[in-house]
């Protein structure tokens, strides 16, 4: 029997507490503000003055966001693939926005060049400066998700599906800092990432967008993102907000689609999708944008569960809440819990939000002040949500720096930063199978290499959506520097030659000592890359069958924003990569890996399901294994923090500094020791995982609790520690009360596994 005892916040665990309300006595929008005031004085003062000094109407143009395709001269953007932009502004069009509706914010972009952006965005803050009556700077929204990626010559790292793979906390730190330094100067100091959503099913269109489908990798990597990104010196004069996304659990639809909703338990939301968003808000974030479903019938943009009890009082955020594209107007346009805009309105901002991504009219003003003028909503309400953007820009220095600057374009796109994302592509791509070690490919054994499929000689893929436009399939708009899968085998195996069809694979065989097939996906992006079936599409499976029949040894390489299921060919192939969206160095990086020149290094983010529907994560319930002996197909074809490398490592002498924990401040160390027993150097991830072997509530077979990263070489060894502090061992019920129960856990690291026990005197 075990004994539980509830950790409450006042814990050093610094988890969050109960949520219990008392709504008599809920704090008024001026309670707030005044609980929210930061502990600089100048910054505190000069919001007190702008707000006493703004009229009603300037303060809901601070709350309003508009996309550029209003204010230039010529604009497609958002109709599908489409997105042509002019950045030339129209004055005539933005004068209407500052004029006569004080627009304090504008977002949106295409890969345009330094010198463009900076144009632009010196016009628009200039006729911003010029005719705004208290000169509160703009500040500009950019979906960098991957490096710079609308930037034209920016360094475009590996998606954060990949990122998460590499287990190297170095990572998200280099991406960070190359999106500051390459686009700070340009004005674009409003960023949207990192997304901190889970990978939870491979159905869902942005699950590339994620760190994968551990809460401790996405805590761990996304407030490493956070912090370097905001506070990175190299950038001075400017700083950087960043904005932690989706608040909250948007990533798990029942359907599996885009924007559709999720129904999922208040424990599971906590323990899964809280812990990451609470790690950005302690390292400081300046921003949340809302998820654009709906939690257990209640659309996020209008649940003042989610964004004022959970988001303000439980996690104790304090920054500024932006809507997504449209979802104000889609409360009653696709949720239907309005009537119309101005009900949808009143709905967003009295449950919490600060800022409408409107983003092409200016509607939002008109309802929002016809509701204040009402009486509806108080202007104590409007004060407080400006007074947290106005903080936002202070405290990224916007007032004393508004304008961008044109004398650092040299650090954009340098071989320094290209080497950075190249590393992080070398070390993101997973070797899931090498039968007989096939790989590497020796060039003095290899005569004749063959490539095939019809991704093998294509750029797009490797970068994904997010990369130049929202969604680009255009090959000419990739800098003439990214190599595809071919091009860059074909530097290493100058003999390799290209099969894109079928007939051509079988008409070229005899002559191929192996074969390539690049197989995945062709770039999409949020509800477009929506789909119902995530086996890999027949007309690519096929070709993978084409290809094993001929006899040749066959080494498939999927390109994808997620898994899709290559089970019928698995076994057959001798050696599969996963190499994700490793970003523009993504192609040398797969050839490296394939000549033998990187050694592969990357574990799973994720379970790669087996069959389509045994789509469960690693950190899944016991319950859910049930069948598991009683029917063929495993729950994962490679599982959760696993992956290949040319060499091999043993793990040994496992050992703890106690067997028992007896209090809840407690704690032991766990060593590892791993040594490299192959004959070539590499890197190993040791990933600590634990199962609480019987609790109050169903516990995870397994979850994730530390993990890192180190070179060994050959023949050499290397100690790991992990130290485990007894509030790990808790978890939160359905009011989010922390569960510390006495028992017996169990500690696995790679193949071992040992027991310690709580047992609180």
């Amino acid at each position: 029997m075990k004994y539980a005892s509830l950790l409450l916040v006042a814990c050093a665990m610094a988890i969050t507490a109960c949520n219990d309300t008392h709504p008599n006595t809920d704090p008024t929008p001026a309670d707030r503000i005044k609980a929210e005031r930061s502990d600089n004085a100048a910054i505190e003062s000069k919001i007190d003055e702008l707000l006493s000094a703004m009229s009603l109407e300037e303060k809901i143009g601070q709350m309003t966001q508009i996309t550029n395709a209003q204010i230039v001269t010529k604009s497609n953007w958002g109709n599908g693939s489409d997105l042509s932009i002019e950045m030339t502004i129209d004055t005539a069009k933005l004068g209407a926005m500052i004029r006569k509706y004080h627009v304090g914010s504008f977002l949106n972009g295409v890969a345009e060049t330094p010198e463009v952006w900076y144009k632009f965005y010196k016009d628009l803050q200039e006729y911003n400066l010029a005719h705004s009556r208290l000169k509160i700077p703009i500040i500009y929204g950019v979906d960098q998700m991957h490096g710079p990626n609308y930037l034209a010559g920016g360094t475009i790292f590996p998606h954060a599906i990949n990122t998460a793979a590499t287990y190297n906390n170095k990572f998200p730190a280099d991406m960070a800092h190359v999106t500051a330094i390459e686009t700070a100067d340009i004005g674009h100091q409003w960023i949207f990432a990192p997304v901190l959503d889970l990978a939870r099913t491979p159905l869902w269109g942005r699950y590339y967008e994620t760190l994968g489908e551990s809460p401790y990798v996405a805590s761990t990597m996304g407030s490493i993102f956070v912090k370097s990104l905001q506070t990175d010196p190299d950038i001075a004069p400017y700083k950087i907000a960043a904005t932690a996304k989706h608040f909250l659990a948007y990533s798990d639809p029942k359907s599996g689609w885009d924007r559709t909703p999720v129904d999922i338990s208040e424990q599971t939301l906590y323990e899964m999708h809280v812990p990451a968003f609470k790690a950005a808000i302690d390292a400081g974030i300046e921003s949340v944008m809302i998820n654009s479903g709906e939690i257990n019938g209640e659309p996020v943009h209008a649940s003042a569960r989610i964004l004022t009890q959970l988001l303000r009082d439980e996690l104790k955020f304090k920054g500024v809440a932006v809507t997504d594209w449209e979802d104000i107007i889609r409360l009653y346009r696709n949720h239907r819990v309005a009537i119309n805009e101005r009900e949808a309105t009143f709905m967003a901002i009295t449950a919490g939000i600060d800022m409408a991504m409107t983003p092409y009219t200016t509607d939002f003003c008109e309802h929002l002040l016809a509701l204040v003028k009402e009486g509806k909503i108080s202007k104590e309400r409007i004060n407080l949500s400006v007074a947290r953007i106005l903080r936002m820009k202070l405290k990224i220095g916007l007032f004393e720096n508004p304008l961008p600057r044109n004398d650092r374009f040299n650090r954009i796109g340098t071989p320094e930063n290209r080497a950075l994302a190249l590393e992080a592509a070398r070390e993101s791509i997973v070797l899931m199978k090498n039968d007989g070690n096939v790989l590497p490919l020796s060039a003095g054994k290899i005569k004749n290499l063959m490539v095939a499929g019809s991704l093998a000689n294509l750029k797009a893929p490797l970068s994904g959506g997010w990369t130049l436009r929202w969604i680009n399939n255009d090959e000419s708009l990739h800098p003439d520097y990214v190599l595809t899968p071919f091009a860059a085998i074909k530097k290493e195996f100058p003999s390799a030659s290209l099969a894109t069809t079928d007939n051509e694979i079988k008409s070229k065989a005899s002559r191929a000592d192996a074969i390539v097939v690049v197989a995945g996906e062709m770039p999409y992006s949020e509800g477009f890359g929506s789909i119902t079936d995530i086996n890999l599409p027949d007309d690519q499976l096929q070709t993978i069958q084409t290809a094993l029949a001929t006899g040749k040894p066959v080494v498939l390489v999927i390109v994808a924003g997620r898994p899709r299921i290559i089970t019928s060919v698995y076994d057959r192939c001798k050696a599969v990569l996963f190499a994700g969206l490793p970003g523009f160095e993504g192609g040398q990086a797969i050839a490296e890996i394939i000549s033998g020149k990187v050694n592969p290094s990357a574990k799973m983010s994720f379970n790669y399901p087996y069959a389509p529907n045994r789509l469960l994560p690693h950190n899944h319930k016991a319950t859910e294994e049930l069948l598991a002996h009683e029917i063929p197909n495993p729950i994962a074809l490679k599982e959760f923090g696993t992956g290949m490398s040319y060499t091999t490592f043993e793990y040994s002498n496992l050992t703890l500094s106690d067997s028992v924990l007896t209090s809840a401040s407690d704690s032991l160390t766990a060593t590892v020791t791993v040594k490299n027993t192959g004959s070539v150097d590499g890197k190993e991830a040791v990933l600590w995982f634990i199962n609480d072997e019987v609790a109050s509530l169903t516990r995870p077979v397994k979850d994730l609790k530390f993990y890192e990263k180190k070179f060994i070489k050959a023949g050499e060894v290397a100690t790991y520690s992990f130290t485990i502090k007894a509030w790990q061992l808790s978890f939160p019920d359905k009011q989010n009360n922390q569960r510390l129960e006495d028992g017996f856990f169990t500690l696995m690291v790679g193949p071992l596994k040992t027991r310690f026990n709580l047992k609180r005197l």
